[in-house]
């Protein structure tokens, strides 16, 4: 598969930004996953994605919010078999009480956006299944339909 880093110029999925939320989210996500259970930082990320349909934090948002609430006594960390695992206080269980049912949603187009990702997943897995092993003319015609497609989105986004 293609990995995290999409097809867009921006090199973050869909020729556009990443999705965002609103300042100070990201902390309470981390919260909701720690209650569930101490995990290492990328249980925590994989966790997100599991949790929210394909949004998936970059280390870079997730580290720096986990070190601030470890120094906040929101969480604490420990190396376990040389792996930092984050546990949630009762300081980060009353700050998640305090603010209530309050939680991060996904925006229709971010939700649009993981639809979107999924079917271009299966398409890439359906090229990948088609490529492998196929004749010349196989390969030919499915390199053809994967020319077509996106030149029909860049048609469509011309129109818009």
């Amino acid at each position: 598969m293609y990995g995290r880093h999409g097809f867009g110029r921006f090199g973050r999925g869909f020729g556009c930004e990443p999705p965002r939320m609103r300042r100070g989210d990201m902390k309470f996500l981390l919260l909701e996953i720690l209650k569930e259970g101490p995990r290492h930082g990328y249980e925590i990320i994989n966790g997100l994605e599991g949790q929210f349909r394909g949004y998936r934090p970059s280390p870079g948002s997730v580290y720096p919010t986990l070190q601030m609430l470890e120094e906040g006594g929101y969480v604490t960390s420990e190396q376990i078999d040389g792996k930092k695992v984050y546990t949630i206080t009762d300081a980060g269980l009353k700050l998640l009480d305090e603010r209530g049912e309050n939680r991060f949603e996904a925006t229709p187009g971010m939700k649009q956006a993981f639809e979107v990702r999924k079917s271009l997943n299966k398409l890439a897995m359906a090229v990948v299944d088609g490529m492998r092993g196929s004749d010349a003319e196989t390969a030919k015609k499915i390199e053809e339909i994967v020319n077509k497609a996106r030149k029909e989105v860049y048609s469509i986004l011309a129109e818009s």
